[in-house]
């Protein structure tokens, strides 16, 4: 629950629910052919919400996001599949789009964006967990393209890191700071796009096969 007793999905940025940003972002994506939203007894409001707006959902445990990645996967049909967090309400179509451009399923098996932990804490977020790689540190954001038969299979996957400097994959609304920073960037953007070019060298997204 966030902030009053609210759902994280259901906060809202402007004039729409989190969940809905997110879902404008990959709707709108050429890239994308089917989008799924996983939902569990702790999200009945953003089900009810959901399924008000004829958009597909899976019920899922709740409990353990591993056990509900796979439940969702055996559910779904096609080589690969993005993993979206709900609660990145900055995130645009350009960006989904850019992301899966990127990744090269030839040579890839999993692919996850991560930005810049300066970004990160240049925005006013101390970042919970960081990865280091290359010489520098990187925070993950949840948007992550995975081979979805290895996955069931239980296979190693290779990551890939796409690393940026973007806002958009940085501020979710984990905590109330947070969802007043989204808010914040939210109005910023509306005046002028955020996302960059390249920095340094539970959705389940169905993609083409």
């Amino acid at each position: 629950m966030g902030r009053c007793g609210i759902e994280k999905p259901m906060q809202m940025i402007g004039d729409k629910p989190t969940v809905q940003r997110v879902l404008d972002a990959l709707q709108a994506s050429k890239n994308i052919d089917k989008v799924f939203v996983s939902v569990s007894d702790h999200t009945l409001c953003t089900e009810e919400y959901l399924n008000g707006m004829g958009v597909e959902t899976i019920r899922t445990s709740g409990e353990s996001f591993m056990d509900d990645l796979h439940a969702s996967f055996k559910l779904m049909e096609g080589d690969y599949v993005l993993t979206c967090p709900s609660d990145l309400p900055l995130l645009t179509t350009e960006v989904v789009d850019r992301f899966i451009e990127y990744f090269n399923p030839r040579v890839m098996d999993s692919a996850i964006a991560v930005v810049d932990e300066r970004t990160v804490r240049g925005i006013g977020i101390t970042p919970s967990y960081t990865r280091e790689e290359r010489g520098n540190s990187w925070v993950l954001s949840g948007l992550c393209i995975m081979n979805r038969q290895k996955t069931l299979a239980g296979e190693f996957l290779e990551e890939y890191l796409f690393d940026t400097n973007w806002p958009e994959l940085a501020v979710n609304v984990n905590t109330p700071r947070e969802l007043d920073l989204a808010r914040s960037f939210f109005r910023e953007r509306s005046s002028r796009p955020l996302c960059r070019g390249r920095s340094l060298p539970p959705f389940w997204i169905g993609l083409p096969r």
